[in-house]
């Protein structure tokens, strides 16, 4: 393999799939990344055998071929040469040369044949959708994932396709978070479901920028997306999401409506004294009034008052801040509705007339 390339036009595509590659790995290639180089076009593919990330770039070849680099290594010397220089790779027996300028580098290889790529994933449903919508569908769901979890279907997100509308839902047990956009191309009436785990919906987030459609396949054990030059590809979750439907609260009684940022300011700063480790506020709910309160084990305690729009009867819940606040920071608008039934039930936060975002938090004894 031989070819030259700008430096910009490498770095791009480098950046794009480098994050995939794991620091520990437990096949040695997986370190790396395969360069494919044909018909004057360079493919970059990183895998952790999860997640897959391919992407191309034009380049000026003068012999065709393929070989694996250390993917940490080659990111670095590429992001650490000067801008707009000419940089030209040449494999040499078991080493590739990298030269640029007065700089020369000799990088190991592993042979091409023992990396691991996913060619087909025998796509059974293809479906566009507005690149803009997805990101926003996962920017407003991606927080509330669980992390590390023993159920593992909840280390991920539940992609649901129904007619037109595809459903974004995450949660960790303690909250929830939903999100629905509309389909370029709409799919069956019945529901579709897959799970896509952690570190394929936060690669695809990182990846997803700009506008225009895109298409994505759902496969037996894959979902694909194709953006430009960058193919994503994932392995999905084999497992059943729980029935997120019977968690969120239909038609709860209690309705406050109050000012967004008066209220995460409020929260923000009782924060600081509450208890460490269990993050608990106490809400205090009055005709017009909402008192937060918080304390911790040094018996420091923090007082906020806020008005709202409420006048039912006075009711007082305890919820973790932090989940409130990362609602509270997804939902649109300068104005929030927060539905709450009694002690014992979830509130559920969303932006007033806005169906298609909602946000559940499960209540906590203080």
């Amino acid at each position: 393999m031989k070819l030259t390339v700008d430096r910009e036009t490498l770095l791009a595509p480098l950046q794009s799939v480098i994050g995939v590659v794991e620091r520990r790995q437990t096949m040695p290639v997986l370190a790396n990344v395969l360069l494919s180089a044909k018909a004057d076009r360079l493919t970059i593919t990183a895998t952790d055998l999860e997640v897959e990330m391919v992407a191309a770039t034009a380049v000026n070849l003068q012999q065709a071929g393929e070989i694996t680099v250390p993917g940490r290594k080659f990111v670095d010397i590429v992001r650490a040469l000067p801008e707009k220089v000419s940089i030209s790779i040449s494999s040499e027996g078991e080493r590739v040369v990298v030269k640029a300028g007065k700089s020369r580098f000799v990088l190991s290889t592993l042979p091409a044949s023992d990396f691991p790529t996913i060619e087909d994933i025998q796509a059974k449903h293809v479906f566009r959708i507005l690149r803009q919508d997805l990101a926003r569908l996962l920017e407003k769901t991606h927080f509330s994932m669980a992390q590390q979890d023993v159920r593992y279907y909840l280390n991920g997100m539940l992609l649901e396709v129904q007619g037109a509308v595809l459903r974004g839902v995450a949660t960790d047990g303690h909250r929830l978070a939903l999100c629905e956009i509309k389909l370029t191309t709409p799919g069956d009436e019945t529901p579709l479901q897959v799970i896509v785990p952690r570190k394929g919906v936060l690669e695809l987030q990182r990846i997803l920028s700009g506008e225009g459609d895109l298409e994505f396949q759902i496969g037996t054990n894959h979902f694909r997306v194709q953006i430009g030059d960058i193919r994503f590809t994932s392995k999905l979750i084999d497992g059943r999401f729980p029935e997120y439907g019977r968690v969120i609260p239909s038609n709860p009684p209690r309705i406050v409506t109050t000012d967004r940022t008066q209220l995460r300011t409020a929260l923000q700063r009782a924060a600081i004294l509450s208890n460490e480790k269990y993050r608990g506020i106490r809400f205090g709910l009055k005709s017009r009034l909402l008192v937060l309160q918080a304390h911790n084990p040094e018996q420091e305690e923090a007082e906020e008052e806020i008005e709202v729009d409420y006048d039912g009867e006075e009711m007082e819940i305890g919820f973790n801040v932090n989940y409130l606040m990362d609602a509270l920071g997804a939902v649109d608008g300068a104005t929030v509705e927060l539905g709450l039934t009694d002690a014992n039930n979830s509130c559920v936060v969303r932006t007033p007339g806005d169906q298609q975002t909602t946000y559940v938090v499960m209540p906590m004894r203080l």
